[in-house]
């Protein structure tokens, strides 16, 4: 049926204006073509070279592989206009077969090289039309506001202490106050801020102290400078935790509530983040860069019992490359996935396939592997024994995804990964049961990861399970606890072992065997506290009822070495023990000076605060502090100094301590010069005081006509009185005998 025109005016018609605009609202409104409709499935592609005519078809080509992977493209479907001059105009339209396609070619391919020289960007179709109509943009050029130029506050000022003794600062947060403070030693801590409801759950450093994180309901604000203003924030609703990369690049937050994006929208996150628990942040822009929703069990996923199995948390879900480079998360039983960033696009498109994979973790530092001068980063995994395979570890380097080494493992019940801070060795602690799976015992696995062809050492002489390892920071030496008890929580605390391990001396500069140094047996120590320089190393008793013991060791200790010992690389010494009740937290300042130990409300109501000791385990401060929550160290970043110069300052470093040695003293000195004028001061304003008094109290006896000296005149003596002389008659029985005559 044709359209009728019947309500349209009639030009003869008297009434008719010329003049009078047309209302053809309805049949617009009908038939106008949605551009927010029709073109979802076209994107315009940014930043191609120039070409020719001839060239042309060679570009489009080279383009439609990059395109290819997100949606299929036909060449025709690739248009590229060419100017007056017969040259491109360094863009193209391309169609996709469908509106989703087009969307996954905006977020994978924007920002993605194309070669040396070119970098791709790509907007879709209706995103243009719809800024051009609502005039977002100007087709005349205006040249951008340079704005003036402003001076940041330098978020690293607080290494340069003003003081000149390099002092470290802490952070404390009391009940609803959080108090930052530089550390005095034996006096006081000096105050910098103190701020009211600054977090609403805890606070966090960053890995290098750049930043302090606190926390709230409408995400996460990052701190710093002398003024301790806000430096970020990022809003991730009802956020719970979060994680730093290690060079403060990124920063990973997660809530246990999904995502909820309004219908008025969000002012960092978008539609696609909706539903989402993790959020991936670029720090020095506060966008985020991709969204994850936790990964759940399957549904018919029970336990032993019976009983639906809750997937506990495992934080930090994503872990970061040292380089920060590389990003990866586990989904348990299946496969690891390396995004790289900032782009946040998958390593070579794909997830790594490891059939059975229970845990990894990435290498704290660039590995160096004899013999290998490529460019790599390295994680370890391990497989669980699966049918007649049996457990396996890995080494995987990144980005080949070559596999670098792997140790098959049998009768294995768990296996636990541990990096030494260098990636120099990577121990894998493995638990195996014995054939009646009645008992465990432990080996040790280490890998060591700088010689060639990753040789392995067992260290299987450990007859109990291992229940706490730890390597010396920076160092080849280890300190692993032990028990023959069953592990379960409760209020009496397993009997323990403490045991120490170093390598043997071996001529060159190869690293031996590692041999067992000492073991101290009866413990109840359940965890290890290494000096982020290493050599001093405190074991301890934390979160216990009944014991809150704490020894502090030296690895290195300058006295006369056990013969024994002759053959190690380490003269193990007991310095001193302490106790802490209720102790919850220990924590080594960043120098490896202090330590600091700490009892939370957070874990229990008693005898809440903190005590501060040396290296040595003297005791310096004890603080009760009421409703006290956590202490946390400012870390230090890495220092600047070569290898080379840190060797040269610790060979002099006789000759720095006598230039410390005596600023200490003049310190102290000062101190008590400080104390005797105090008191003298004191002396002098009371002297002041007291002849004041004397001199009011003889101008008042004067005018009242009194003697001066009020003790003057009240018993005078004359020439003319006589002295009286008083006699006393005193009678004593000396002896008094009665005798009866009869």
């Amino acid at each position: 049926m044709a359209p009728s025109f019947d309500h349209l005016p009639d030009p003869e018609d008297e009434d008719y204006d010329e003049d009078e605009e047309l209302d053809f609202s309805d049949l617009r409104e009908r038939f106008e073509v949605q551009l927010e409709q029709g073109l979802d499935a076209f994107v315009v592609i940014d930043g191609l070279p120039s070409v020719t005519e001839e060239t042309k078809p060679k570009l489009i080509k080279f383009l439609k592989r990059k395109l290819d992977p997100v949606g299929k493209v036909k060449e025709d479907s690739i248009f590229m206009p060419l100017g007056p001059d017969g040259t491109s105009e360094k863009f193209a339209f391309v169609e996709f077969s469908s509106a989703a396609e087009a969307l996954a070619a905006c977020k994978q391919l924007d920002m993605v090289p194309l070669d040396k020289r070119h970098t791709l960007r790509v907007n879709k179709m209706t995103d243009i039309e719809r800024f051009g109509r609502e005039g977002r943009i100007d087709e005349n050029y205006t040249a951008p506001a340079i704005p003036a130029f402003e001076e940041k506050e330098h978020l690293r000022s607080w290494l340069a202490d003003p003081s000149g003794r390099g002092r470290d600062q802490f952070v404390m947060y009391k009940d609803d106050r959080v108090q930052i403070f530089w550390n005095n030693e034996k006096d006081a801590p000096e105050p910098i801020v103190d701020r009211q409801h600054w977090t609403e759950t805890f606070v966090q450093w960053s890995p290098q102290g750049t930043y302090l994180t606190s926390m709230h309901a409408q995400g996460v604000q990052l701190w710093g400078g002398p003024s301790w203003t806000r430096q970020k924030r990022f809003a991730h609703p009802f956020v719970n935790l979060v994680d730093f990369s290690p060079g403060e690049k990124y920063l990973t937050t997660w809530s246990h509530r999904p995502i909820v994006i309004p219908e008025e929208g969000h002012p960092m996150l978008s539609v696609d983040d909706d539903g989402k628990n993790y959020v991936i942040w670029d720090i020095e822009t506060g966008k985020p860069l991709r969204s994850f929703a936790n990964l759940d069990l399957p549904s018919n996923t029970t336990d032993e019992a019976g009983q639906p199995v809750k997937r506990k948390i495992v934080w930090p879900a994503f872990k970061w490359s040292a380089d920060d480079k590389y990003v990866a998360r586990l989904t348990q039983g299946a496969s690891i996935s390396v995004y790289e960033l900032p782009r946040m696009g998958l390593l070579d498109k794909t997830s790594i396939k490891i059939e059975g994979v229970m845990d990894f973790d990435w290498a704290p530092a660039t590995p160096h592997r004899e013999g290998i001068k490529t460019y790599e980063q390295l994680f370890c995994y391990w497989t669980p024994e699966i049918g007649s395979n049996p457990a396996k570890v890995g080494l995987m380097s990144v980005p080949s995804k070559e596999v670098v080494r792997t140790l098959n493992l049998f009768s294995v019940t768990d296996a636990k990964l541990h990096w030494q801070s260098n990636a120099d060795y990577l121990c894998v602690k493995v638990d195996r049961h014995s054939k009646s799976k009645k008992s465990l015992a432990t080996s040790l696995e280490i890998f060591r990861v700088r010689e060639k062809g990753v040789p392995v050492e067992v260290v299987d002489s450990i007859k109990d399970t291992v229940i706490n390892f730890a390597w010396e920071p920076k160092g080849d030496r280890f300190v692993i606890i032990t028990t023959a008890e069953v592990v379960a929580p409760t209020a009496v605390p397993p009997k323990t072992s403490v045991s120490f391990y170093c390598p043997e001396k071996v001529k060159g500069a190869g690293v031996g065997n590692f041999k067992h140094i000492r073991t101290y047996d009866k413990k109840n120590s359940n965890a290890i506290y290494w000096s982020p320089k290493g050599r001093f190393v405190i074991v301890a008793t934390v979160h216990s009822q009944q014991s809150f013991d704490m020894e502090f060791f030296d690895m290195d200790f300058e006295g006369e070495k056990p013969e024994s010992d002759k053959d190690l690389t380490a003269n193990l010494q007991l310095m001193n023990t302490a106790d802490h009740y209720g102790v919850t937290d220990i924590d080594w300042d960043p120098t490896g000076r202090f330590v600091a130990t700490s009892a939370s409300i957070w874990k229990h109501a008693m005898e809440n605060g903190y005590h501060l000791y040396d290296f040595k385990g003297e005791q310096l401060r004890e603080e009760p502090v009421e409703k006290f929550k956590q202490w946390l160290w400012r870390p230090r970043p890495p220092p600047l100094l070569t290898k080379e110069e840190q060797k040269q300052i610790r060979k002099n470093l006789r000759e720095y301590s006598k230039v410390f040695d005596q600023e200490d003293a003049d310190r102290g000195a000062s101190a008590d010069l400080a104390v005797v004028e105090h008191r003298r001061r004191l002396l002098d304003e009371w002297l002041a005081w007291r002849a004041q008094i004397e001199e009011e109290v003889a101008t008042e006896r004067e005018a009242r006509g009194l003697p001066l000296d009020p003790i003057e005149g009240l018993v005078k003596k004359t020439d003319e009185e006589e002295d009286q002389v008083i006699e006393e008659i005193v009678e004593e029985i000396v002896e008094e005998t009665e005798e009866i005559i009869g």
